[in-house]
Formats: structure tokens, C-alpha cells, sequence
């Protein structure tokens, strides 16, 4: 598989249920774990990134409810959470972005720390909203209360950067929203609950969409294709299916289709969308268990399209389920298990004896998830462990 990695690492303290998490992502990436783990904190760290940036720091702290349900709760209150990312821009260029929020008397938070650094010759430093060391002549000013980097994308140096983090999208579709009439706007970016599906699915060149369909005609024997319809000046999608008796396909909307037809069709929008536009380029891609609703038969076509997607972005998904992992050639390095115990989640590779049989051929990781074998690596966890901080 091509190399489509951009986030190579991820550091996190105290986000969520998650104390301390360090771990190394490939192209394409399992969180495999039971339900209530924790794997959708970690994806939420990565989109909490990506909703910062594009929105602003204030939006995204309260959209989780506040800085107090963003930070982990347990015995020691921690005050502060911090977020890093080591990464590789498309133009092969590697850094790292991090920073470090805690809570605030005064304006219930702030930024303590933030860094950018591509390499020694570009970097910044801010400590409580003052620069403090940079590599730009002129530096744009810095608040407690806002995320840097939004204004240090004003110039050339940092943009990549900016523009990659931003273009991160972590996904929990809901076909409720797939279903309501949208508005035409100019969004190209799937939104998380896929409630602009319709226009970002309007805006695809031809021959994704036709790579989306035939995927989907697989997925949900008998859809031959998707079409956009205008009611007013709202759209909505109809569905081409064969039906027995007629000749051609018949046409139908969008609220005569099953909620696995619509989570299907999103998650392979959400994992072809900008492939073929430079300029709208998707970085990562995350989707919270793809294989819901959807018919174990079909889930083999479902890996297929995420290793499709991740030759040309990162794709990360969390799961569930075996019939997903029963792949005999699945990589066992892009498994990263999660378990939670006493309220905090841990995240590790998996254990060396699951790592030996996989690659022995003896089991598949899906076997191993039903019967409860997949565990993480007991000394990656106790690395982690007997680390007392994460730089920021």
C-alpha cells in the first residue's frame, strides 16, 4: 500500500477517558475495541483539532460541553488536557503540532501551551498567549483563549500546515440527517453526521461517483445508481434500484432507503471525497464503526473500499467487528486495541503472542476478537505508564 500517512503519531493526556495515549498510525488504522472502550474519545481528539481550526477553540470546547467534560474526571482532578501530532505534509515535510488547555478561573480556560515546528528554521512557541520564541520576522499577535495556529495560517510558511490539520474529518453518520432536504452551499467537506451529503455528493467528478456507486451497487445488491434531485431550492438524493418485473431501474428518494443503504453511501463519500481535486483535499479520514447496519456479507466489500481510500488518504476506522478483521492478509501493525478498566482507556498495539499467530497465519485478528484474545501490549502499556508527563 502507498504511503498515504499523515498523522504518524498521536500523544494525549488527559482527553476524556483517555489519561495517556501514545501510539504510531499507518495508512489505514483499526481501533478495536468493546463498546464504552474509549475508541471514540480518540477519534474526538483528532476532530476536536479539526473543529477548533475551522471554527474556533471556544466552539469546539463547548460543542463537548464544556471544558470540564473535555478534561478527564477522576481521582487527582487533572486540570489541563494536552493534544500532540506528529505529521507528514503531502510535500514529504514532517513536523509536529501541539498544545495544552486548562481550566481558567477567569475565562474558564486557555491555551498554557502551544508549538509548531516543521524544522529548525520554522517554528513557534507560545506560553499563555504571548510568543515566546518563533522563526517568523514578523509574528501575528496571540490570545489565552485561541488556538495559534488560525493566525499564523495567514502565512505561507505555516498554511500547509493549517490547511492539512483543518482538512482532518472524523465521521459518526446519522441517516436521519441524510435523509432531510439540504441546502446547495459551498461546503466540500462532508460534515460529521453526513448532513450535507447531497451537496458534497453533487460536487464529485464523474468518475468518483462512479467508483462511490459501484461500490454501492455491491454493498446493496440491486442500487445501479444516485441521483440529485431539486425541491425548491433544497435537494435530495434518489437512488436508481432494480426492481423485479421492470425492465429499468426504478427511481427512489432518499426516505425509501434502509439506514444501512445511507450509512454506506456516506462512509464511501466521506473516503473519496477531494481525491481528485488538489485544492479540496481530504488529509484523514476517521469513521466511527463503518460495518453498522450494514449485512456481515458486505463488510468484505467495506474493507476493500477503505483500502482503496488509503492509498490516497489516511483512513483510520474504529471497530467492533470480526467479520470486518477476518481478513487473512490484514495487517496486524494497524490494530491499535483499546480497553478501559476503572474508567480510563488504554491504547497499544496488539500483545506479542496475538501479533505471532496472526502472522503466522494461524488465526485471523477477527478470530481473535471473538474470542476475546485481542489485547493490548502489556509493556507498551507499561512504558506509557511509568512516563510521568507529555510535553505539549
Amino acid at each position: 500500500m502507498q504511503d498515504s500517512t499523515f498523522i504518524k503519531r498521536v500523544i494525549l493526556k488527559n482527553y476524556k477517558s483517555i489519561a495517556a495515549c501514545d501510539v504510531q498510525l499507518q495508512p489505514l488504522t483499526f481501533l478495536v475495541g468493546r463498546n464504552g472502550s474509549g475508541k471514540s474519545n480518540f477519534l474526538d481528539a483528532l476532530r476536536f483539532v479539526a473543529d477548533a481550526l475551522n471554527t474556533s477553540l471556544d466552539h469546539a470546547i463547548r460543542d463537548r460541553g464544556g471544558i470540564n467534560d473535555v478534561r478527564r474526571r477522576s481521582r487527582g482532578h487533572p486540570n489541563h488536557f494536552s493534544i500532540r501530532l506528529e505529521f507528514v505534509l503531502p510535500d514529504g515535510s514532517t513536523g509536529h503540532y501541539a498544545f495544552r488547555i486548562a481550566t481558567s478561573s477567569q475565562r474558564g480556560y486557555e491555551v498554557q501551551k502551544e508549538q509548531c515546528k516543521l524544522h529548525s528554521d520554522l517554528y513557534y512557541h507560545i506560553d499563555k498567549g504571548t510568543v515566546t520564541r518563533t522563526s517568523m520576522k514578523v509574528a501575528p499577535a496571540a490570545a489565552p483563549d485561541r488556538l495559534y495556529l488560525v493566525n499564523a495560517s495567514g502565512l505561507p510558511e505555516f498554511r500547509p500546515v493549517y490547511d492539512a490539520l483543518s482538512g482532518m474529518g472524523v465521521y459518526n453518520l446519522n441517516p436521519n440527517k441524510i435523509r432531510n432536504l439540504q441546502l446547495h452551499d459551498n461546503t466540500d467537506m462532508l460534515r460529521q453526521d453526513g448532513s450535507n451529503l447531497t451537496n458534497v455528493f453533487s460536487k464529485l467528478p464523474p468518475i468518483v461517483k462512479q467508483d462511490i456507486e459501484e461500490y454501492l451497487s455491491i454493498i446493496v445488491p440491486g442500487v445501479r445508481g444516485v441521483e440529485i434531485e431539486k425541491v425548491g431550492d433544497k435537494e435530495i438524493l434518489v437512488f436508481r434500484q432494480d426492481v423485479i418485473g421492470d425492465k429499468h431501474p426504478c427511481r427512489f428518494h432518499v426516505n425509501n432507503m434502509s439506514d444501512g443503504t445511507l450509512r454506506a453511501l456516506g462512509i464511501l463519500v466521506a473516503l473519496f471525497q477531494g481525491d481528485q481535486d488538489a485544492q479540496k483535499s481530504v488529509t484523514f479520514v476517521g469513521i466511527e464503526e463503518p460495518e453498522a447496519a450494514l449485512h456481515p456479507g458486505a463488510v468484505a466489500v467495506l474493507l476493500d473500499g477503505l483500502r482503496a481510500a488509503a492509498h490516497r488518504k489516511q483512513v483510520i476506522v474504529t471497530t467492533h467487528s470480526p467479520e470486518l478483521l477476518d481478513d487473512k492478509h490484514l495487517d496486524v501493525n494497524s490494530i491499535l486495541a483499546v480497553e478501559a478498566g476503572g474508567g480510563n482507556t488504554v491504547i497499544a498495539p496488539v500483545d506479542d503472542a496475538s501479533r505471532s499467530v496472526v502472522q503466522d497465519r494461524l488465526f485471523t485478528i477477527g478470530e481473535l476478537l471473538r474470542s476475546n484474545q485481542l489485547q493490548p501490549d502489556p509493556e507498551a502499556l507499561s512504558l506509557l505508564q511509568s512516563e510521568t508527563t507529555i510535553s505539549a
